[in-house]
């Protein structure tokens, strides 16, 4: 979306509230149910202009531990100054490329930004519960309904052949009779 930045440029306005969606690309074994819905507002203080917005979107996948469906919004903080064309250097771009969005025309996109910063910010893992166990590794029940009753203790095989020895008890005490 084009915002035109032109009244705040002459001066005529010093703060412009934006409300705006956005198509998204969702990342891998995520889905976007909707469109990223940016909310904020462009200020001028003095010719300092500063882009405050929020960026929320619903979303839904699968639980990297457990495997059961998740469903949230993730909302997501996005803040940059904006610059006119011209005014940075191509170092101070590629350097501070998180810090600005550049003003070509009097119009400002953001789509693009807010889009790559929602791919970098999103999580990698979705979980149903920071506390989720997961799934029993030998029947695939999940842990979350409860225990499953396989053993959790398993012995090494290297050492199997020990637990079949049977020692002598007086032979074993030690008082050398």
């Amino acid at each position: 979306m084009n915002i035109d930045l032109k009244p705040m440029l002459r001066g005529e306005i010093t703060r412009l509230p934006i409300d705006f969606p956005i198509e998204p690309e969702a990342p891998y074994g995520v889905s976007f149910d909707g469109d990223v819905r940016v909310v904020g507002e462009i200020t001028n203080q003095g010719g300092y202009m500063r882009l405050t917005a929020t960026a929320e979107i619903p979303y839904s996948g699968v639980c990297a531990r457990c495997l059961s469906e998740v469903n949230g919004l993730y909302t997501m903080p996005f803040e940059r100054t904006v610059v006119t064309e011209g005014t940075l250097t191509e170092e101070q771009e590629e350097d501070n490329v998180d810090e600005y969005v550049i003003l070509q025309n009097g119009m400002l996109d953001i789509d693009d930004s807010v889009r790559e910063a929602l791919i970098l910010t999103f999580p990698m893992r979705l979980l149903c519960d920071e506390d989720c166990p997961g799934l029993c590794p030998k029947c695939g029940k999940a842990l979350r309904d409860g225990a499953c009753g396989c053993t959790t203790k398993e012995v090494d095989p290297r050492w199997a052949v020990l637990a079949s020895l049977k020692f002598d008890e007086e032979e074993d005490s030690g008082d050398g009779k």
